[in-house]
């Protein structure tokens, strides 16, 4: 009987055996790198032994193999050798069952250990591994290691032969697995699902991975809608542009607009204030930083870096003046459109108790529609404009005058006031059927 005990017990410990190897080979296939990588740089050696194992898998696999397949071997011996005579002696004072006791004392035996086998000594381990791979493959990295050394020459023959199989499949060995996008995508929404990010993080996330593909010009705000000082301003208009604008940065010009002299600051102008220097726009005003308006939004953020500054000014490929981004404009495009305090005080459509729409010139038509109730302007295949204003000079073909008015789609569109040669404000009244 104490034989009986001594087999079961080392059987136990053999399927043990069997567990860590499956545990390890799964704790090792399914550990992240770069997690293994910020351990070790922190200087974690199990971390750096785990990564060694992970770069050398055909001598891991094949000792993983071998002590495998040493412990089923032992295991069926033991199980073979002492338990199924053990159990056919048993079944031997059962009078119906003593023809058959040898045969079903090997069954009985084969089954009980098959399925302890595969308890113990698979699926328990490998949900274990996958639980928590990397903490596993640190830990069962080295004891690997060194039973990979002591298997040296079996290890050696067994990745000799792995290999010559493949060359002969033309097998070509597999490359560093990369990480692509969509995948980084469907592990943040995973994220998401199971609580451990925000929901506004995938969406910031997928932005920033974007960035190098978003050109400048998608992103600065347009020259028309720059506001411009003037070297010969008057203090009192440059505090009013100043004011009215709610900007702190601004483009320094000369007598026209292709013309920039510099980037002018409110804090240099408030400084100079203090000190009681007389404010000269062109003393204060520093190079200004150009950037063409095709080069990606990631590549502006690390031209800022460099620079140190927080403004450039946006040229298109003749060389001329289009735009202004800053680094609100790539804040804007990572976390969406933040509205200032003159746009959240200032509705660009605003509706009048007459029925009518007091507009910007500068909203865009599909905002425009989607305020309006109703209205659909007719569009040109060839039509290069995105606004009202564009869409009334489209229509008028040329500049028009304050008080000029035209009919499209059931209203009546009337020029209010106008800012140079651009539309600032229209009236748009619905016409009487």
């Amino acid at each position: 009987m104490n034989a009986v005990l001594l087999e079961i017990l080392i059987i136990a410990v053999l399927l043990l055996g069997n567990g860590v190897f499956a545990m390890t080979e799964i704790a090792v296939v399914s550990a992240r790198k770069g997690r293994l990588r910020s351990l070790a740089a922190a200087g974690d050696p199990r971390a750096q032994a785990a990564l060694d194992l992970m770069e050398s898998p055909n001598r891991f696999f094949s000792t993983v193999q071998v002590g495998i397949t040493l412990v089923g071997v032992l295991a069926g011996a033991f199980g073979g050798a002492t338990l199924a005579k053990a159990v056919g002696d048993a079944l031997d004072g059962v009078p119906w069952l003593a023809p058959y006791s040898e045969f079903m004392g090997i069954g009985l035996v084969v089954v009980a250990i098959t399925y302890f086998s595969l308890i113990i000594g698979e699926l328990v381990p490998k949900r274990l591994a996958l639980k928590n791979p990397e903490a596993i493959a640190r830990w069962m990295a080295r004891p690997m290691i060194q039973l990979s050394r002591l298997a040296n020459p079996l290890v050696r023959l067994l990745s000799f032969s792995t290999e010559v199989v493949l060359r002969v499949l033309r097998v070509r060995q597999a490359e560093a697995a990369t990480v692509s996008e969509e995948e980084i995508k469907g592990l943040l929404q995973e994220g998401v699902k199971a609580g451990v990010f925000d929901k506004a993080e995938p969406r910031m996330v997928e932005s920033v991975l974007a960035l190098d593909r978003l050109p400048v010009r998608e992103i600065m705000t347009p020259r028309s809608r720059i506001m411009f000082l003037r070297k010969d301003d008057a203090h009192d208009d440059v505090w009013h542009k100043i004011v009215v604008s709610g900007h702190s940065e601004f483009p320094l010009r000369d007598t026209d607009r292709d013309h920039i002299i510099g980037i002018v600051s409110v804090k240099a102008i408030y400084a100079h204030l203090a000190a009681g220097i007389p404010v000269r726009l062109v003393d204060l005003a520093e190079p200004p930083l150009i950037v063409p308006s095709v080069q990606p939004v990631l590549r502006l953020v690390e031209t800022f870096r460099h620079s140190r500054k927080t403004v450039a000014l946006v040229a298109d490929e003749f060389g001329a003046i289009v735009g202004l981004a800053t680094m609100l404009d790539v804040l804007e495009a990572i976390t969406g459109e933040i509205p200032s305090c003159e746009e959240r005080n200032k509705p660009r459509a605003r509706y009048r108790e007459d029925g009518s729409w007091l507009v910007d010139g500068l909203m865009e038509l599909e905002a425009l529609e989607r305020k309006v109730p109703g209205l659909r302007l007719p569009r040109s295949t060839s039509a290069n404009y995105q606004t009202v204003a564009g869409f009334l000079l489209a229509q008028f073909s040329r500049v028009p005058a304050e008080g000029e008015a035209l009919d499209s789609s059931g209203y009546r569109f009337e020029v209010i006031d106008m800012d140079r040669l651009r539309i600032d404000k229209v009236l748009i009244t619905p016409q009487k059927p």
